[in-house]
């Protein structure tokens, strides 16, 4: 997940997303992928800072150093998944595969992440507030 979030602000014009931009262009819950951000800003690879835009949300926006280590990382993360992944695919098996996983993600992005849904309240806490 922190590659794939690395990655994701590596290719984002500024190097800079929302949290909940991230979170569900990825299809990960919101709680999750602050969680990530928080150990990638500990680590120096990227910074968090208030939103400009919303004063509700977060911004994350890789590093130098987390550019780097994206730089280091990327070549060989394309090299194993051409050795295990595509190497025995024809260019037509490439493409069908990359047509199915299109249509899952975007059904992945339709439905809203398990923790951007509405909690269901139990009937203990119903029965706490109405006392």
């Amino acid at each position: 997940m922190q590659f794939q979030l690395l990655a994701t602000l590596g290719d984002a014009p500024l190097g800079s997303r929302r949290m909940t931009d991230l979170a569900d262009g990825v299809v990960y819950s919101r709680s999750g992928m602050t969680y990530q951000a928080q150990v990638l800003e500990k680590r120096g690879l990227v910074v968090r800072t208030p939103s400009s835009d919303d004063e509700r949300s977060i911004t994350v926006t890789i590093t130098e150093e987390g550019r780097a280590v994206l730089a280091g990382v990327f070549p060989g993360h394309v090299a194993i998944l051409g050795d295990l992944l595509f190497a025995r695919l024809s260019r037509s098996d490439i493409e069908t595969l990359a047509d199915i996983l299109g249509r899952v993600r975007d059904h992945m992005r339709q439905t809203p992440p398990r923790s951007a849904a509405p909690r269901r309240r139990t009937k203990a806490a119903a029965g706490e507030r109405s006392q």
